[in-house]
């Protein structure tokens, strides 16, 4: 996997803080590795790999969490037993319905950081403005 420095530098200041980091690019421009780098560099820094949940929403295993509701008790079901900060990786994020409402629970239930990958169009157009304005920072991929 080829180092990313340049992108790290950006999100590295942003990591553990309250702002939604969302990756955004073309497609197979490197945001899934974004993601991997992102997670990489939290293991080093002593997170362990329980406190890291991920899920890639072009994989069919996770169809069932395709809307909000599914996946907003997923993640709190997932998360009841877990101490200290989650971290949470979504890629993709734009094949959920209403995701916006999700991650925005989600941000305001737990203790957590959150990371979402998606294709420019799709990821900010719709709700996204609404639902977590001044809450979120995009990094173009």
């Amino acid at each position: 996997m080829i180092k990313r420095e340049s992108y790290m530098q950006k999100i590295r200041p942003l990591i553990n803080s309250d702002l939604v980091k969302v990756l955004t690019g073309i497609r197979r421009c490197g945001k899934s590795v974004m993601l991997d780098l992102i997670k990489q560099e939290l293991l080093q820094q002593g997170v362990t790999p329980q406190q890291l949940i991920s899920y890639n929403f072009e994989n069919m295993s996770f169809a069932r969490l395709c809307n909000a509701q599914a996946l907003h008790d997923e993640i709190i079901s997932q998360t009841q037993a877990l101490t200290g900060k989650i971290y949470l990786f979504f890629d993709e994020i734009q094949e959920v319905k209403d995701w916006e409402k999700c991650i925005n629970s989600l941000r305001i239930e737990l203790n957590c950081d959150i990371y979402i990958t998606g294709s420019n169009a799709k990821l900010l157009s719709g709700e996204l403005a609404t639902y977590l304005a001044g809450r979120y920072v995009e990094f173009v991929i």
